[in-house]
Parts: structure tokens; C-alpha cells; sequence
């Protein structure tokens, strides 16, 4: 079974994630495919629009822990970070699709997306300090931002999930649907914006980002640079053994 399924129709390119045994946990291969097909995207005129889709019980776990371990993203040319460059720099409109458990970077991802659907399943969370390691993505920057300091610290320094209703409320996705009706309103609204003019559809994104695109840009370089070295730190090396040997992290020497 692909693990990653690309398909383009009418000018759309849909990306599911279909891991679905693996709770759509992504691999490096997952990421370097991910970033070609947003690079090519971007340069193809036939494609308008770019929706990311799971299942409709998970949109991803996030990342599969013992394929990140066999080759840590510990360069900033890293699948991953290639992937996460790519989606914040994608000049065309991208819609998202979220069912389920959206962790970590299944969340900060979405940050990225114009347009984000979520079934009312969908539970959000940004884990990373659990694991040892820095916030990713821009998302130290973009989710004080979104969800103001007081509960992107709950989010980010805690770990603390939130739910669907939050997410509508602090304006990281735009609806709440059945999960079962969640991947057709994305294709609906992807099919609604191929249809306007591509042009004015580029410089209103184009123009909304502007404030802050070089920001997300320097933010998400220096997260990749500590999040690289954190991962060789003792805390990182407890939190990873401890999820391998299914038992409670101990950080009380760390």
C-alpha cells in the first residue's frame, strides 16, 4: 500500500495521507515526497489548488518515531524541513481536510493552509516539549499568534491538546463537519477557488502573508537549528526511549 497517494483533477492536486495502520504517522520518504509535489505544483499552471487530506478517524499522528530515529532531521535540508519550507513559501491556495488525531506536526502543518475543514473528532495537539525537542514549522511564531501567548503556551509548553471547537474559535480551521462529510467540503472549497480568477486568487495570499512570510521564514531556519541539536540532548534521547519502551518519561535529573 502507498503510504502517500498524489492524484490531480481538475485542477487540483489532492495529497492523502493513507497510512491509516500506522495512525498516518509520517516517514522521511513521506516528507520527501510531499516536497516535490509542492514544488512541482507550484510551478505547474495547470494546478490552482493543493488540498492535504487523512482519514476520516486520523489525520496523522505525526511523525513515526523509529523511522525519525533511524535518520534524525539533524541538517536543515532534511526531508522534513525541505517539505515544511515548501508549504510556507506555496504561492497558491492550499485546504486542508482534518479528521481525528492531528499531533504535532499533523497540527503545525495547518498553520500553513488557507483553508482548513475539521470533522468535530478532530483533537489537535503540539506535543513537542514532551518529546524533548523545540516547537517546528513556525509554530513558536504563528501560534501566539493565532491562539494569543496565554493558551499557545498551554499548547506548546504544556503539550496540552485542544479540540475542534477551539480551533474554530481561535481561527486555525474555518468549519466544523461530520468527519464523514469533512474531505468532500475541502474538495468543494478547492474546486470553488480553481475556479476564480488564478491571479487575484496568487496576490491575495500573496498579500495577506506579507507581513510576515520573511519572519516565518527566519523563525522556521532557527527551529530547525535547535531542534536539530536538541535532539542529540539527554532530554530528547529519555523521551524517545521511553515512547520505544512504552513506559513514562523520567526528566526529574533532566
Amino acid at each position: 500500500m502507498t503510504d502517500l497517494l498524489i492524484d490531480t483533477a481538475e485542477r487540483v492536486m489532492t495529497i492523502t495521507l493513507n497510512r491509516v495502520d500506522k495512525k498516518n504517522s509520517f516517514t522521511a520518504a513521506m516528507y520527501a515526497d510531499m516536497a516535490d509535489a509542492l514544488a512541482d505544483a507550484s510551478l505547474e499552471d495547470a494546478i490552482r489548488v493543493v488540498v492535504f487530506q487523512g482519514h476520516e478517524t486520523v489525520f496523522s499522528a505525526g511523525n513515526d518515531i523509529a523511522d525519525f530515529l533511524k535518520a534524525p532531521p539533524t541538517a536543515l535540508d532534511a526531508p522534513v524541513f525541505r517539505f515544511l519550507r515548501n508549504l510556507a513559501s506555496f504561492p497558491k491556495p492550499i485546504v486542508a481536510s482534518v479528521c481525528g488525531p492531528a499531533v504535532g506536526i499533523g497540527t503545525t502543518l495547518l498553520f500553513h493552509c488557507d483553508l482548513v475543514y475539521a470533522g468535530d473528532n478532530a483533537a489537535f495537539s503540539m506535543p513537542f516539549v514532551n518529546l524533548g525537542v523545540c516547537p517546528e514549522a513556525a509554530s513558536s511564531l504563528l501560534a501566539p499568534q493565532r491562539m494569543g501567548y496565554g493558551r499557545a503556551a498551554e499548547a506548546l509548553m504544556l503539550g496540552d491538546p485542544f479540540s475542534a471547537e477551539a480551533a474554530l474559535e481561535m481561527g486555525l480551521i474555518c468549519r466544523i463537519v461530520p468527519p464523514a462529510e469533512a474531505n468532500a467540503l475541502a474538495q468543494r472549497q478547492a474546486q470553488r477557488l480553481a475556479a476564480k480568477p488564478s491571479k487575484s486568487v496568487l496576490e491575495t495570499k500573496r498579500l495577506m502573508k506579507l507581513s510576515y512570510a520573511s519572519a516565518v521564514d527566519e523563525r522556521m531556519t532557527q527551529e530547525g537549528v535547535i531542534f536539530a541539536r536538541m535532539l542529540g540532548e539527554p532530554a530528547a534521547k529519555e523521551a524517545f526511549g521511553a515512547f520505544l519502551g512504552k513506559r513514562r518519561p523520567d526528566f526529574s535529573q533532566l
